[in-house]
């Protein structure tokens, strides 16, 4: 059967997609914690904790829900999940933006979580349009997208930042509503009614996409890698801020500098250098890579004593993105067209158990060698956690990568 193509205003559609939900996302990371300490008139450290909370419970509402929209993307198509997602997002933004109590703040973490389903979405219409061969390269893609947004929107965050912590949240609902209109005209279905199964309630929820899951062993193989890889790489949304205006007394502007020549890094590796090296050295080779560079930049943002030390790790970090893509590739390529939303519903699921386990802790572990009553002032503490957590993430790569070639 031939794989169906995607007309290149729904392309256009997905790059903006995966571009504005990092723009969206990188935007209130600058203002986040002064937004914190605005609204519970608490200092840095107590904000870094309610913080980590807020991403608990957006991780905790996507991980019941990937899974059954994965599953309800396999049943009636990519494009109302893609737009209903945009929507939802918006209206995140908007509670978010006038929320006066941290109660409201978390209201808006949860209608959030519901509706972020846009990058495994994406992936799934990449898994129905493009041939095996080329989807680690186009998953690639999106990541470039997911970078550049990185570039845009911590940078214009922080800008926007200084007229009031509350700006940003507005601009972020405008671009998710304005990206859902031009969704709805010019994206087409990529899923083809002969490739949608029938919905089962069995199988829409994270224990029941595991199960199906387990027929495939390299793919469960891989999903511990990427839970491994990610409960590490959560250190970097949860606590960068924070750690930053603690170690270096960086102002919003400064983060959002800083996060964004993470995404000029993100673009140029996913966008560009990707797309060379993975048909020269295959998907296992550029995954040990990956995650190889990913510990050394862990360990430099760890014990990072001047600013130039954090750029420099940036480099290495940014090489850490060959990882990803070359896990999906791997794993995309173990199951049938009827089951790639499930697969990326899965995946977004699983990753989502790492956002639940991870911030609090990361987040925990920064405020308790950063306080006042910290046994050793280590505030670098998450990033040596993260690198031992992704070692054990390469070195079951190694072993599971194996048995796919």
């Amino acid at each position: 059967m031939a794989i169906p193509s995607t007309s290149r205003h729904a392309l256009v559609f997905l790059f903006l997609t995966s571009l504005m939900d990092s723009i969206g996302f990188g935007i209130i990371l600058p203002v986040l914690p002064d937004l914190i300490m605005d609204i519970s008139g608490e200092g840095l450290s107590e904000a870094a904790q309610y913080g980590g909370w807020l991403m608990f419970m957006y991780a905790v509402m996507q991980f019941l829900f990937a899974p059954l929209i994965g599953n309800l993307s396999d049943r009636f198509g990519r494009r109302p999940v893609l737009l209903f997602s945009m929507l939802v997002m918006g209206v995140n933004y908007l509670v978010m933006a006038m929320a006066s109590t941290l109660a409201l703040l978390f209201v808006g973490r949860i209608i959030s979580g519901i509706g972020a389903s846009t990058m495994s979405t994406c992936n799934a219409y990449i898994a129905d349009t493009t041939p095996v061969e080329k989807r680690a390269q186009d998953f690639g893609l999106m990541g470039a997208a997911f970078g550049m947004g990185f570039v845009i929107g911590p940078v214009v965050g922080g800008l926007l930042g200084e007229y009031g912590p509350r700006v940003p949240f507005y601009a972020a609902a405008i671009l998710s509503f304005t990206n859902m209109v031009f969704g709805f005209f010019v994206l087409g279905e990529s899923l083809t009614k002969e490739n949608r199964r029938p919905f089962q309630i069995v199988r829409a929820n994270p224990v029941g996409t595991l199960l199906q899951l387990r027929h495939f062993p390299v793919v469960i193989g891989i999903v511990l890698v990427m839970f491994l890889y990610q409960l590490g790489h959560h250190v970097l949304p949860s606590t960068w801020s924070f750690y930053t205006m603690e170690r270096f007394d960086w102002t919003p502007r400064e983060i959002g500098y800083s996060l964004g020549f993470i995404g000029v890094l993100m673009v140029l590796v996913q966008g560009f250098l990707i797309r060379w090296v993975l048909p020269r050295t295959g998907l296992r080779v550029a995954g040990i890579v990956g995650l190889s560079f990913t510990i050394i930049a862990f360990v430099g943002y760890a014990f990072a004593s001047l600013p130039w030390m954090i750029y420099a790790a940036m480099i290495p970090g940014s090489l850490g993105a060959l990882a990803g893509p070359a896990m999906q590739g791997i794993a995309s390529a173990q199951v049938d067209g009827t089951q790639q939303g499930e697969l990326q519903g899965g995946l977004s699921s699983t990753m989502s158990l790492t956002s639940i386990l991870s911030p609090p802790v990361m987040t925990q572990l920064f405020a308790y060698f950063s306080g006042a009553s910290a046994p050793i002032y280590f505030p670098g503490a998450p990033y040596l956690l993260a690198a031992v957590l992704t070692v054990a993430g390469l070195l079951l790569f190694i072993r599971v990568s194996r048995t796919s070639l």
